[in-house]
């Protein structure tokens, strides 16, 4: 039963990977109205549907968005639509832990759900992924890879028949309670967390639990460590050649694995030191987000029942490489990371829970898009991810950087724009080549496609830091500071804009009709008024029309 300190520590928290909370109001028009009770219903359907189809997570109803408390005050009929909605919304049958508690006065239901092997869909045909704070729709196509991934997870969930509570560093996870707010016995904490469960009144210990609080985690997996190698120069040699500078072996619970590897790793990051104005500024060669996040997944990802693998970090002269034992979980793709997808996939649901809570991961999903940001900000790479000799998931950070420190400060003028990798290197490639490119150069040197390069475009358009050179041509030249923002609007517009303001839209034969031209040139100068931003299209053949583009 969930204690008054377990909701008052819950109402604290952030709705994330593992929380949600609703209210049985919402807001119209500035009032608060009571929603029906079939709506709430849904709205649990939708959360523990995802819930189920990821980590497992609470929900919390009757709380505000604020954190206020709603209470949940509705008839026992209709709480029981409200309770009965994993039953009736979602197949298979999912059966999540429900409590209702009173907490100061208010009547609050509350549903868990733990991690589990099924894949759940909605009654309405959709499947629901949790991935941060958000139920997000999931491709029916994928859900064989989801279910295969999920099959996969079992493993850290499996009992060791021999381990007993004897095993467990007490000390440790009385400290880890501490830290997240639960001040619990031991045991308590590890039935919490699915980490012990009981059989005839005894407990049994999962494989996560020793991995993660065990007194000597390499009696339940031989290879749970990190091996760190150090090498001189860009490759690894052996033999006489052997250029082995620094090892070490890092091998100790997994809470405690990942900050001793960042002890170890950290000084052997380099700071490199370069002139900015009159001064000399600090500059580490890998951002510190970036190279953690790399350790940090590769310990909570990794395939544990790979035995014959541990973790290695190689650093050489110009790069770091993590390697981690096993291929990226279901659904989750190189192409797709490469992407910069917000994608959830744990391998390791319970390891995962635990680090969350305490802080070594971000939300699910969020971390590698943010280790892309951190490279590119600091003017690297981005990183790049391969699959070796097809069991090994290798995350490899450059040192090298992609501008000269002249670029960087250039392109500090552009900070506030919040422009894509893709972008901020057409502006370098720009300034390069008369402060000019073609959409033919954007597709070359981004390798996108003719349709993405030019979706790209058209927003740095829209933005007012290029334009287009010349009518009816794909020369885009870059403006000066003092007309971002701003569109340069052809003199044909300009009755065009009265239309819009009277229909609301335009159609091809507003403009023949306006300006006097043919079909054929009213469909040209809209497609040029789409590709500078002043007009975005709408619907296809005879049923397009074209809309105002609101700066």
């Amino acid at each position: 039963m969930m204690k008054h300190s377990d909701i008052k520590r819950l109402l604290r928290q952030s709705e994330g990977q593992f929380l949600e909370r609703k209210s049985r109001y919402e807001i119209q028009k500035g009032k608060r109205r009571l929603r029906k009770a079939r709506e709430v219903a849904k709205d649990v359907a939708e959360t523990l549907c995802a819930f189920g189809n990821a980590d497992g997570g609470t929900l919390l109803l009757g709380i505000n968005d604020d954190g206020s408390l709603s209470g949940m005050d509705y008839p026992d009929d209709k709480i029981r639509v409200i309770r009965d909605a994993p039953k009736n919304l979602i197949r298979p049958f999912l059966k999540p832990e429900i409590q209702e508690v009173s907490y100061t006065g208010k009547r609050l239901l509350i549903f868990t759900v733990k991690w589990l092997p099924e894949v759940y869909q909605l009654t309405d045909g959709r499947y629901l992924l949790r991935i941060g704070d958000a139920n997000m729709p999931f491709p029916a196509e994928q859900i064989e890879m989801l279910k295969k991934g999920k099959r996969k997870a079992l493993f850290e969930s499996h009992f060791e028949p021999t381990a007993s509570l004897n095993d467990i560093d007490t000390e440790l996870i009385s400290e880890s309670g501490l830290r997240i707010g639960l001040p619990e016995k031991p045991e308590d904490l590890l039935y919490r967390f699915r980490l012990l469960d009981y059989e005839d009144g005894r407990p049994k210990l999962k494989l996560a639990a020793l991995l993660l609080f065990g007194k000597d985690p390499l009696r339940w997996h031989p290879r749970c460590g990190i091996d760190f190698i150090k090498y001189e120069g860009i490759e690894r040699k052996v033999g006489r050649e052997l250029n082995i500078i620094k090892r070490a072996r890092i091998e100790l619970p997994l809470t405690r694995l990942i900050d001793e590897a960042y002890k170890t790793i950290s000084p052997h990051i380099k700071e490199r030191q370069y002139r900015h104005d009159l001064f000399f500024v600090e500059q580490f060669e890998y951002p510190s987000f970036a190279w953690q996040e790399a350790i940090v997944n590769a310990i909570a990802h990794r395939d544990y029942n790979v035995q014959g693998l541990s973790i290695e970090v190689w650093m050489f002269d110009d790069r770091i490489e993590v390697r981690s034992p096993g291929l990226p979980p279901e659904p989750v793709t190189i192409e797709r990371i490469l992407r910069r997808e917000r994608i959830h996939a744990s391998r390791n649901p319970l390891i995962v829970r635990v680090l969350t809570e305490l802080g070594h991961m971000r939300e699910t999903g969020e971390g590698i898009p943010r280790m892309f940001e951190e490279m590119e900000k600091n003017g690297l790479y981005p990183p790049d991810f391969q699959i070796v000799a097809n069991s090994v998931f290798s995350l490899t950070l450059k040192n090298q950087p992609m501008y000269s420190l002249d670029d960087m400060e250039w392109l500090k003028h552009f900070s506030s724009l919040h422009l894509n990798p893709n972008q901020r290197r057409m502006l370098i490639f720009g300034k390069a080549h008369s402060d000019s490119f073609t959409s033919r150069d954007y597709q070359k040197v981004c390798d996108l496609g003719i349709y993405e390069a030019g979706k790209e475009i058209k927003d740095m358009v829209r933005l007012g830091i290029i334009k287009l050179n010349k009518r009816g041509g794909r020369i885009y030249t870059l403006q000066s500071k003092e007309k971002w923002g701003t569109v340069e609007e052809p003199i044909e517009f300009i009755p065009l804009k009265q239309i819009i303001h009277k229909k609301g839209f335009l159609k091809n034969s507003d403009i023949q009709k306006a300006l006097g031209v043919s079909r054929f040139k009213a469909t040209k100068l809209a497609k040029r008024l789409v590709e500078i931003g002043l007009l975005r299209k709408e619907g296809k053949g005879k049923g397009s029309r074209y809309l105002a583009i609101k700066g």
